[in-house]
């Protein structure tokens, strides 16, 4: 039997991706917005895709302050995180 895949709606895009192409963006109780690499860190949990034209064009129109209700200049190192998160990995594993 095959597995489920689970699905995530990216807040960029608001389409459906395997979970696995999407990193999670987490706001904690305290306000704090951070990428998670990890996944499992505590807090309200939204996913961005690993597309970096997209995040590119979500920092543009600031998408994720929209959708975290936080201001600019608090979420441009959480923009920079989730493109670092991207190159990570592009880079291919030896």
């Amino acid at each position: 039997m095959a597995r489920k895949i689970p699905m995530r709606k990216c807040i960029l895009t608001n389409e459906m991706h395997p979970k696995n192409d999407l990193i999670r963006v987490v706001k904690t109780k305290e306000g704090e917005v951070f990428a998670d690499a990890t996944g499992k860190k505590n807090g309200r949990g939204s996913y961005v895709v690993k597309d970096l034209e997209k995040v590119n064009k979500a920092r543009e129109k600031k998408a994720l302050e929209k959708a975290l209700g936080k201001d600019t200049e608090a979420l441009n190192p959480v923009y920079d995180e989730i493109i670092r998160l991207i190159y990570r990995e592009d880079i291919p594993k030896r």
